[in-house]
């Protein structure tokens, strides 16, 4: 899916850094090749494991580093700057502590992701509350924990005065760092449903409403405990000049309280993620290093040392490291075109199938065992397992014609995919294995290794690592269990099975 528009089209950087975008590209689909024949190989993909869920650590570890590195270059050495991953995107808690292994925090929107959050060790002071809806129990909890606040609107805000007259060690005992969400109200994007800086947007306080910016002035001066000022221009499909314009909009309100309050009372700025994320090829963009350049020629006063940031990037740091990958179980026609019946439908994209316009997936094809699949192209419909007619993974798409026991993997599905199961017919969740493939350098994702080729994995069942380097497929390649598949008994428990009389007089 293209996500540029305007000036949007010069943010296609090539590349970790801005000059391999192409290669890294290249690596990531091979790295995936060898993922899709090693769990064919292995076992984890086959007639009684017809879908599974791949996540490339690699991948991840690369998008964590770029994300550090792109935004440590835009800032005066010593400034303050929290990244943290906004949890909804893939809330996994594995994918939580690897995040958390390599300097990315947490962005919790509900109880349930700050539990995750806390369950993979990511500490307080490293973890950001928002949500335009939070319960007074959650923003207790969330100031008792030294958890950072962005209050949404006024009636929160009445809620935290509240809290903080609560406790006599407070406020001058807080240790929350707490703010105000504010929507600049500079517009949408090409996706309605996640532009959340429009007029009429349901979050934060709309600062171009008649007497709005003067109240949040007012709420900063007459609060000397708030130290933070937030913003989220929108996720997928708005441009980058827009959200630079949302986060410089927001800026000159942080230094409009500063004035007026005579001191650096907003000392952090949180300018939320949204970084698109192109879903038409391997190569990532726009990439972080264009995005913090671009902010710092946009808003150079927030890059000049004055200021704390946090960042809430979900999608561009997970999305292109995840994959779903489903067994052909028939192959057929319909009024002259190929249809592949596969196990991933509805249940792991639920997005893609009830908007296909919005969220169209590529799709790619392996043989039985697992390798890219060649041949003539045939304009064919990816099916699912729902039982609607529109559960489609693709239409009439060009692939090799797919064949019963082949494999389709629906790819760039690691944030807002597989981890967000959808339970239509009570399909159960597939397994997600994380995965790292080192010297993978052939084209069929094989490595040649002492005269040798090899394959290692991990045993799905419990987790642990198997290496086997008798010979195989898939070389190099290691998964680690992050997700069990949802078994029958855990659909009925979750479906009232202990509740069975319960609407029997």
């Amino acid at each position: 899916m293209s996500t540029e528009t305007g000036d949007d089209s010069r943010t296609r950087e090539t590349g970790h850094g801005e000059d391999d975008g192409r290669a890294a590209g290249a690596r990531r689909a091979a790295r995936r090749d060898a993922a899709v024949r090693a769990a064919v190989a292995q076992g984890l993909l086959g007639p009684d494991h017809p879908l599974v869920a791949l996540l490339d650590v690699t991948g991840i570890r690369e998008s964590a580093a770029e994300l550090r590195e792109a935004f440590a270059a835009v800032t005066p050495s010593g400034t303050p700057v929290l990244h943290a991953f906004a949890v909804k995107a893939t809330p996994l808690v594995p994918v939580l502590r690897l995040l958390h292994t390599e300097g990315i925090g947490a962005e919790v929107a509900s109880p349930g992701e700050l539990a995750l959050a806390r369950a993979a060790g990511v500490p307080p002071e490293r973890t950001v509350l928002d949500s335009p809806a939070k319960t007074p129990a959650e923003l207790r909890e969330a100031l008792a924990l030294g958890i950072a606040v962005n209050a949404d609107n006024p009636q929160e805000l009445a809620r935290i005065d509240a809290l903080m007259a609560e406790s006599p060690a407070r406020p001058a005992g807080l240790r929350s760092p707490l703010g105000i969400r504010v929507n600049p109200q500079v517009g949408g994007g090409t996706i309605e449903a996640l532009s959340t800086a429009t007029a009429t947007s349901k979050f934060g306080v709309a600062l171009r409403d008649e007497g709005a910016r003067e109240w949040v002035v007012r709420a900063y001066l007459d609060r000397p405990w708030l130290t933070r000022l937030h913003t989220h221009t929108g996720s997928q499909g708005i441009a980058l000049p827009l959200m630079a314009r949302g986060v410089a909009e927001t800026y000159a309100l942080a230094e409009e309280i500063n004035r007026r309050a005579g001191r650096q009372q907003v000392d952090t700025v949180d300018i939320g993620g949204g970084l698109p994320v192109d879903f038409t090829s391997d190569t990532a963009g726009p990439t972080y290093t264009r995005y913090a350049r671009l902010l710092k020629e946009t808003v150079p006063g927030l890059f000049d040392g004055r200021y704390g940031l946090v960042t809430e990037f979900g999608r561009s740091l997970l999305a292109k490291h995840g994959t779903v990958v489903a067994r052909v179980e028939y192959a057929k026609s319909a009024g002259g075109r190929a249809v592949a019946v596969t196990h991933a439908g509805v249940q792991v994209a639920a997005r893609t199938v009830y908007t296909p316009a919005a969220w169209p997936l590529r799709i790619a094809a392996y043989d039985a065992a697992g390798r890219p699949k060649t041949g003539p192209a045939v304009m064919q419909d990816v099916a699912g397992p729902a039982c609607f007619a529109g559960d489609l993974l693709a239409r009439e798409i060009p692939l090799p014609l797919l064949e019963q026991n082949d494999y389709v993997a629906a790819l760039d599905t690691g944030a807002y995919a597989f981890a967000h199961h959808y339970g239509y017919n009570s399909l159960p969740r597939p397994a997600v294995h994380g995965f790292t493939a080192h010297h993978v350098n052939r084209a069929d994702g094989t490595d040649h290794v002492g005269g040798t080729d090899h394959v290692s994995g991990t045993d799905h069942v419990s987790g642990t690592d198997r290496t086997n380097r008798t010979g195989g497929p898939g070389a190099g390649v290691a998964f680690a269990l992050v997700r069990p598949a949802q078994t029958a008994e855990e659909i009925v428990a979750e479906s009232g099975g202990a509740h069975l009389d319960a609407l029997i007089p």
